[in-house]
């Protein structure tokens, strides 16, 4: 058995490009993914799970049709699965994600940014 802890900064320096996911490690069914963003990205909703957020650098803020949060460095957020979203970002945020190994960005609907499935880095 080999034994490594997994470093993000490493990780991050590995890939530039937005809004699309990186696979660093799986845990049963999940997936830790992690991704930079800045900008908008499109509305959307996962139907059929719930998505956690944790931002690594920056802070991300998810728009909702009846209100709004923002997840600053250190903190995350849990999604229930169903509710549309807009995530967005000022300057560029690194985020972690925690979702099951099919999720798709764009929640299933193809979308101009929708990102490949399962790219591991």
């Amino acid at each position: 058995m080999h034994y490594q802890a997994i470093n993000l900064k490493d990780k991050l320096s590995k890939f530039n490009d937005l809004w699309s996911p990186k696979v660093i490690g799986e845990m049963n069914d999940y997936q830790f993914k992690l991704l930079k963003i800045t900008g908008d990205f499109e509305w959307h909703s996962h139907q059929d799970t719930d998505k956690v957020f944790f931002t690594l650098e920056g802070e991300m803020i998810i728009d909702f049709r009846d209100g709004q949060v923002k997840i600053p460095k250190g903190e995350i957020f849990i999604l229930p699965k169903g509710i549309e979203m807009k995530p967005s970002a000022e300057k560029e945020c690194h985020i972690m994600l925690l979702e099951p190994r099919s999720v798709v960005n764009t929640g299933g609907t193809e979308a101009e940014l929708t990102a490949a499935n399962d790219t591991w880095i």
